[in-house]
């Protein structure tokens, strides 16, 4: 244990190098080709042979301690946010590393670098796959239309598209560890489904004869209040949480706005729960489109699976960080976050542990949001997870083995997890009119 934790702190001159450039070079996901570029770059200078994500960026490699035993999958995250207002902010796309995903990047060699000192492998057994992954915030969905259109992706995030493509398969434990302002964990997040809405009229001059149009916006504006109004028959026990925002909302003041899109969120506890409340959502935006004559498109597919730590993973987390950074607090609570991320599609057919670690200020996405203590929130972050493989796999992995023997899997199989994945993807006109104007059909689900 000693021996990693030198090790980390050998290389600390490299992790604090690798959280600068990224920080100065924010990418969107699938969009990550410097960072991505500069990650493999550093990994191949310390020895390791890559996989390349086959058309997008990203890509994963394996460290083999020559001993049987499981496979660990230790992650980071390429991807920024979009936040203008950031002082750092990219000025041509608006990208920021406001998430902290440079830190994550930053930790990640930590790591790849430590374990590639002399001997500190000799009490380990198994395997250590370090994955360097795309596309974990959800954004910029006409893009990822697009690649998806292209045949480029199928999942929109980037943890399910490796997922899909097998480079997980062989990994039996998964854990990443994300920047914040305290050191601990909570027991999971929310998972989400990705909506683009749009509201379709009849385009007419604005002042010369508005009873020819049917106003888009006017029937969007209907749709966001009537979702405001169902707000209180969500339950709390599901977490919901529904945030639109209008990405385009006509083209000249002087028409009747034909064509109006909004893009949103349903988020939920479970996927019981997304699905209830989106049958609701859904229902309130065709009644408002109902209400002007308007048709509505809905483009439902899923974001991110309810992320739910193992426990046995939290309790070794603690452990690891009692070993590792013995100096901070390490809170464990039960807290269920309203968050959301892709590890949570990992949770559902792996045992995963997601917990943070301090360094940054303040708020997340926000344009405040700045990495405060570099050595918190990337040497603290990278001393942790090797922390967590030491205490997963030395002593012949004996407690890697009891995670893996005790979890539960929500899903049997990746496969199975997709299916139940795939079955929320839905788009098309929402209602159908008969000649005389009235609604035929309306399809809500």
């Amino acid at each position: 244990m000693k021996e990693l934790l030198a090790a980390v702190e050998k290389n600390q001159q490299l992790i604090l190098d690798t959280e600068r450039y990224i920080w100065k070079n924010p990418e969107t996901g699938y969009k990550e080709f410097k960072t991505s570029a500069y990650m493999a770059e550093v990994f191949e200078k310390l020895g390791y042979t890559l996989t390349m994500a086959e058309g997008i960026t990203g890509f994963y490699t394996v460290l083999d301690t020559g001993k049987p035993g499981p496979e660990i999958l230790v992650l980071g995250e390429l991807d920024s946010v979009i936040c203008p207002d950031h002082k750092d902010a990219d000025p041509q796309t608006g990208a920021v590393h406001s998430c902290g995903h440079n830190a994550q990047c930053a930790a990640l060699v930590g790591v790849a670098a430590a374990l590639k000192e002399p001997h500190v492998l000799d009490n380990l057994c198994g395997r250590i796959k370090l994955c360097a992954v795309p596309a974990e915030e959800l954004l910029e969905i006409e893009f990822r239309n697009k690649l998806k259109k292209q045949g480029k992706i199928k999942y929109y995030v980037g943890k399910s598209e490796f997922l899909y493509r097998g480079y997980f398969d062989s990994s039996d434990i998964a854990f990443m560890v994300h920047t914040g302002q305290h050191y601990g964990m909570g027991t999971g997040s929310v998972g989400c489904l990705s909506k683009q809405i749009i509201y379709k009229g009849v385009a007419a001059h604005a002042g010369g004869s508005p009873w020819n149009g049917v106003n888009a916006l006017y029937a969007a504006n209907c749709g966001l209040n009537a979702v405001n109004a169902i707000r209180e028959t969500f339950q709390e026990q599901d977490i919901i949480r529904v945030h639109p925002i209008v990405t385009s909302g006509g083209v000249m003041v002087n028409a009747i706005p034909e064509t109006v899109t909004l893009e949103s969120y349903v988020r939920g506890k479970t996927f019981e729960g997304i699905e209830q409340a989106n049958r609701r959502v859904n229902r309130a935006l065709c009644g408002a489109a109902l209400s002007l004559g308007a048709n509505v498109e809905i483009v439902d597919f899923f974001g991110y699976a309810p992320r739910n730590d193992d426990p046995n993973m939290i309790r070794l987390t603690a452990k690891a960080a009692e070993l590792a950074i013995p100096e901070q607090n390490f809170e464990v609570s039960d807290t269920f976050s309203s968050g959301s991320t892709d590890m949570g599609d990992l949770s559902a057919i792996m045992p995963i542990a997601h917990p943070l670690t301090g360094g940054t200020r303040g708020h997340a996405h926000g344009s405040d949001y700045e990495i405060a203590d570099p050595i918190a929130a990337c040497v603290d972050c990278a001393k942790l997870q090797v922390a967590m493989l030491y205490v997963l796999l030395s002593n012949n992995a004996a407690e890697a083995k009891k995670v893996i023997r005790e979890f539960k899997p929500q899903f049997a199989s990746k496969e199975e997890f997709f299916k139940a994945v795939d079955a929320f993807a839905k788009n098309g006109n929402r209602i159908t009119y008969n000649e005389d104007n009235s609604a035929a059909t309306v399809d809500i689900e």
